[in-house]
């Protein structure tokens, strides 16, 4: 490719026009949903350690547990967790050549939303 050819390219700078297929967008959310979980995973330990230490650390954390603000982080921990989960499991079953065709693949991504959803919000009935 001559060098002037490439020069006439167009160049879509702006990354708010570019429009992601779904399989792109449950990859995507797959890694920050893991890595949301890997960076409050000391925060999960730390109440863990509480939760056994004695009988009023235990007492102190679930009354900690129970602010709406402390209800809402565990709601949105659920998310990344079973998004993390479900899309994971996805990849396991295209990394064995299951539904791997394109049109397969998105019903699976759009599989891996609506499971995200209907798990979210049948904990945050039970945790609200």
């Amino acid at each position: 490719m001559s060098d002037m050819q490439q020069r006439k390219r167009p160049k879509n700078l702006n990354l708010f026009t570019i429009r992601l297929p779904v399989n792109a967008i449950i990859s995507i959310l797959h890694r920050m949903s893991g890595m949301a979980l890997f960076l409050v995973l000391p925060a999960l330990l730390w109440a863990l350690s509480q939760s056994v230490q004695s009988e009023v650390s235990y007492t102190a954390l679930a009354g900690m547990l129970q602010h709406w603000l402390a209800k809402l982080f565990v709601i949105g921990l659920s998310c990344a967790f079973f998004h993390h989960f479900y899309a994971g499991l996805r990849h396991l079953a295209m990394d064995v050549h299951w539904m791997t065709s394109l049109q397969k693949a998105r019903i699976s991504s759009r599989l891996v939303l609506c499971l995200d959803v209907l798990s979210v919000t049948a904990l945050a009935f039970v945790v609200w």
